[in-house]
């Protein structure tokens, strides 16, 4: 029964939020400010947002009745647990309110501790959170949605939870991941267009096909590379974080499995080379801040 609750979570994506939080303590630190039991707490707040984000999107896909016709793969389609009645649809959403609850908490925690600045930031999350599923993605290009959520905003809040402030220099460290979820949301569409269309949902790959949906995937991958060196070159950036392009030879397989969207095999392959771009080349940045203060 524990390992089909934690199936539920779907726990090959909390990685993710690993990531992020190492991004954004990062950042914070390469300005001098550091507190463990701090990143600590917020990674714990950025998984169960994510565990709730993950089990309010199986309900209400099951909900939807897009659950039984989705095209399951290891990078898209949901959990799977209740079409295949391991878990009811009452305890996925249960699942998923009381882990939103208990993230609610740590927010609540760390704007007492922190500042009401971080206020903001938890209630655009909440909302990206809340209605997800049952209603930005059945708003015309709903990408940005996963972008902003599992994307900028954790890392701006990792290291508002650090210095109690906000910079320009931290958001322009966050674009990148902002790109890159928005990214990998968008290529794991690709499969579920036929599924989507019966929810109502208005993907971009639905509005505008796969074609320039493939093509708007490759520019915003060469886009995020571009960001990043162009930051670097105007002193925003650690010279460090040019190790992002260690993942381009991935980011190129992602692309060719993209682009070649109508070959189911290239195209999974696109996908997994997808995530590993995503979370290797966010890790890589935030290895660069760290190398930039041990050889400060």
């Amino acid at each position: 029964m524990i390992k089909i609750w934690l199936l539920e979570t779907r726990p090959q994506f909390l990685i993710l939020d690993i990531v992020l939080a190492i991004l954004g303590t990062s950042v914070a630190a390469f300005e001098g400010y550091f507190n463990l039991s701090y990143a600590l707490l917020g990674l714990l707040g950025l998984i169960l947002i994510h565990i709730s984000v993950n089990a309010l999107n199986d309900y209400f896909d099951f909900k939807s009745g897009i659950d039984l016709v989705a095209r399951r793969t290891p990078f898209s389609g949901g959990s799977g647990m209740i079409p295949a009645q391991k878990m009811k649809p009452c305890e996925v959403l249960c699942l998923g309110i009381v882990s939103f609850i208990m993230a609610v908490t740590v927010g609540v925690f760390f704007t007492l501790a922190k500042g009401w600045l971080l206020l903001p930031l938890l209630l655009i999350g909440a909302l990206c959170v809340l209605f997800y599923t049952s209603l930005i993605l059945k708003t015309p290009y709903p990408e940005w949605a996963a972008g902003l959520g599992l994307g900028l905003l954790p890392i701006l809040g990792m290291y508002f939870i650090q210095t109690g402030f906000y910079s320009w220099d931290a958001l322009i460290a966050t674009v990148p991941s902002f790109i890159l979820v928005y990214n990998l949301l968008f290529l794991n569409e690709f499969p579920d267009v036929e599924a989507d269309r019966i929810g109502r949902r208005k993907t971009f790959p639905i509005l505008l096909g796969k074609r320039a949906a493939s093509i708007n995937f490759t520019v915003m991958t060469v886009l995020m590379y571009l960001w990043v060196v162009i930051w670097i070159i105007a002193g925003v950036m650690p010279v460090f974080t040019l190790i992002v392009l260690l993942t381009v030879p991935l980011a190129l397989k992602a692309i060719k499995g993209a682009l070649n969207y109508e070959d189911i095999n290239q195209l999974m392959s696109g996908m997994a080379n997808n995530v590993l771009t995503v979370l290797l080349a966010q890790l890589l940045i935030g290895i660069g801040y760290i190398l930039a203060i041990l050889f400060a």
